[in-house]
């Protein structure tokens, strides 16, 4: 008699490599999702570090962020807090966008998107090697002199926070994910057409109305908290001193939902 061969016929390896290619269509899904996710826990872990390494600063400095302004980029955070995050370039990337633009041969070598780090920068106040990163600082929180009154950007420092130490701290926007080191917000700021329009001009917003994490983008405020904030709800936060939280882009202002762009439109309103 004889023996039946113990290996498996060509239709049977068909179909296991077919269950197999099924499940992997399946799963793969699945575990990009977990990945994002997993970056953007990450991500939050980041904000809670720069949260108290702000802790740290106005804390060694009579309550008082840094200037954010004059002698170079000396007084932006990049620097002012150099000692505190231990010149860590990671630190300053949230962990989906740790690809800056310029190449350490100051090549351009990625395109712009939401994914991609700003920088790299040169000169005074940055790192040798050339600062880049993909968080940026509500400006309108520093501490710079009177003498700056009205001089950057058309904003005036006499509505700036300056401390921690203020009412409502829990809404004041600290640090977040954004297109550029720092932002300025004005309630009639737009929103971008589309997710990865580059930030322009007077429009600071859009430097961080971008969809890096589902709807969300990770934000630390003035109480030292972190959490997720959604893109519509941007416009709802107390940014500086006078800055009106029912503005034309909110509900409280009559927003309506065809008035976002498309991309925005199936986003939670606030």
């Amino acid at each position: 008699m004889h023996k039946r061969s113990k290996g498996f016929t060509l239709i049977e390896l068909l179909v296991v490599i077919a269950i197999i290619a099924l499940l992997m269509s399946i799963l793969m899904p699945a575990l990009q999702r977990v990945k994002q996710q997993a970056r953007t826990l990450a991500c939050r872990a980041n904000m809670k570090q720069w949260s108290l390494y702000f802790s740290l600063y106005t804390e060694d400095h009579d309550g008082k962020f840094q200037a954010g302004v004059g002698n170079g980029h000396t007084n932006h955070w990049t620097n002012a807090l150099r000692t505190y995050y231990k010149n860590d370039a990671k630190m300053r990337c949230c962990p989906t966008a740790m690809k800056p633009l310029i190449d350490e041969n100051r090549q351009r070598s990625a395109q712009f998107n939401v994914f991609s780090a700003w920088g790299r920068f040169w000169g005074e106040g940055y790192d040798p090697a050339g600062d880049y990163g993909s968080y940026g600082i509500n400006g309108w929180v520093e501490n710079p002199p009177a003498s700056y009154a009205t001089v950057y950007e058309d904003f005036e420092t006499v509505n700036n926070w300056r401390t921690p130490n203020v009412n409502g701290a829990g809404y004041v926007p600290l640090f977040m994910d954004a297109l550029r080191f720092n932002i300025f917000p004005r309630h009639t700021d737009v929103p971008p057409e589309i997710p990865d329009m580059a930030w322009q001009g007077m429009q600071h917003m859009r430097r961080i109305c971008i969809d890096r994490h589902d709807g969300f983008i990770n934000m630390a405020f003035l109480d030292w908290s972190v959490r997720k904030a959604g893109l519509k709800e941007l416009w709802t936060f107390k940014w500086h001193r006078v800055y009106p939280t029912a503005g034309p882009w909110t509900t409280a202002g009559g927003v309506q939902p065809s008035d976002w762009p498309e991309w925005m439109r199936h986003l939670k309103d606030y």
